[in-house]
C-alpha cells in the first residue's frame, strides 16, 4: 500500500496489478461467488460459516489477481434483513454494514446502539433524508449530485469526523440507474473538495448483469480508470466500491477495495 497525506490525514491507496491477462483455463476457473441457500431463516452459526466462507473466497480472488488480501473489505448488505442476523454478524466481526433504505435502517441503528458497527448508505439519497443519513451513517457510496453533497455536508454534525463519501458512476449508462454520467464525474469531484464535512473516498458503480468473466470485467474496468485520472488530477482516492455476489470476482480482478454481498451472506430476500 502506498501512504499519502492528505487533508484528512494518512490515506492509502492500493497497488494493483493493472493489466493481468487471464487466460481461457483460469477463466473457466473464476466463477461467481454462489449464492446461499434458500429456505428458513439463517441461524447464527450459519452466518458465521459463510462469513469465514466468503473471507476465504475473497482471499483466494485477490491472491490470483496478484493482489493482498487485506486490500479487498467486505460490506454486508443487511436492506430487509433483521436486527438479528445482523447482531449476529457483528458478533463474528463484520462490522461494516450497508443498508439502502434510511428510515429501515436507523430503526436498526437504535436497536443496535452501542455494537461495534460502522454504517455505509448504499442506496439513492433523497433530498428529504439527507438530515438522518449525515447524522447516523459512516459512509454514504451513492452521492450523484451537487446538490445531496450539499445538503450532507450542512447537516454533518461539528463533532463527528466528516462523513466519507464514494461518487455513484452510472458506468454503463442504464437508463434505469442513478448515477453520474463518467464525463461528469471530475466536475463533481472537485465540487465535493470544497466541502469541508464530507471526505470524498472514491467512487462506486452498479453496472449491468454480465454472463460471463470477461463481460463483467469490462464496467469495473471502466470504473477504475476513470478513478485513475482523479488521482492524476490529485484527487486523494483509495476506495472502489463495486463488486456483489454475482460478480465479485470480477470487480476484484480489475481493483475493488469493497465488495458488497448480500444474497451470499443471509440468503435471498423474500
Amino acid at each position: 500500500m502506498l501512504q499519502k497525506k492528505g487533508r484528512c490525514g494518512p490515506f492509502f491507496v492500493p497497488e494493483i496489478e493493472h493489466h493481468i491477462m487471464v487466460d481461457k483455463d483460469d477463466a473457466d476457473q473464476i466463477m461467481p461467488i454462489p449464492a446461499a441457500p434458500s429456505g428458513a431463516a439463517p441461524t447464527a452459526s450459519d452466518l458465521t460459516a459463510r462469513l469465514r466462507e466468503l473471507r476465504r473466497r475473497i482471499a483466494t480472488a485477490a491472491r490470483r489477481f496478484g493482489r493482498e488480501p487485506s486490500s479487498v473489505r467486505l460490506l454486508a448488505v443487511s436492506k430487509t434483513r433483521s436486527v438479528a442476523d445482523i447482531l449476529s454478524i457483528l458478533r463474528a466481526g463484520q462490522a461494516e454494514v450497508g443498508e439502502n433504505y434510511a428510515q429501515e435502517a436507523l430503526k436498526k441503528m437504535a436497536q443496535l446502539e452501542g455494537q461495534p458497527a460502522v454504517w455505509h448508505f448504499i442506496g439513492p439519497v433523497q433530498s428529504n433524508k439527507t438530515r438522518h443519513i449525515a447524522r447516523s451513517f459512516d459512509w454514504v457510496h451513492s452521492v450523484d449530485r451537487a446538490k445531496i453533497a450539499a445538503r450532507l455536508n450542512a447537516a454533518r454534525p461539528l463533532e463527528s469526523p466528516p462523513l466519507n463519501i464514494c461518487i455513484q458512476v452510472n458506468i454503463d449508462s442504464q437508463a434505469s440507474k442513478s448515477g453520474v454520467a463518467p464525463d461528469k464525474v471530475e466536475a463533481l469531484a472537485e465540487q465535493l473538495q470544497e466541502l469541508p464535512r464530507l471526505r470524498l473516498r472514491g467512487l462506486m458503480a452498479l453496472p449491468a448483469p454480465a454472463a460471463d468473466l470477461a463481460a463483467q470485467r469490462r464496467p469495473f474496468m471502466a470504473l477504475r480508470r476513470l478513478q485513475e485520472r482523479l488521482l492524476a488530477a490529485g484527487h486523494e482516492l483509495d476506495t472502489l466500491s463495486m463488486g456483489a455476489t454475482h460478480d465479485m470476482e470480477a470487480a476484484i480482478a480489475e481493483g475493488a477495495t469493497l465488495v458488497r454481498i448480500g444474497t451470499a451472506l443471509f440468503g435471498p430476500r423474500a
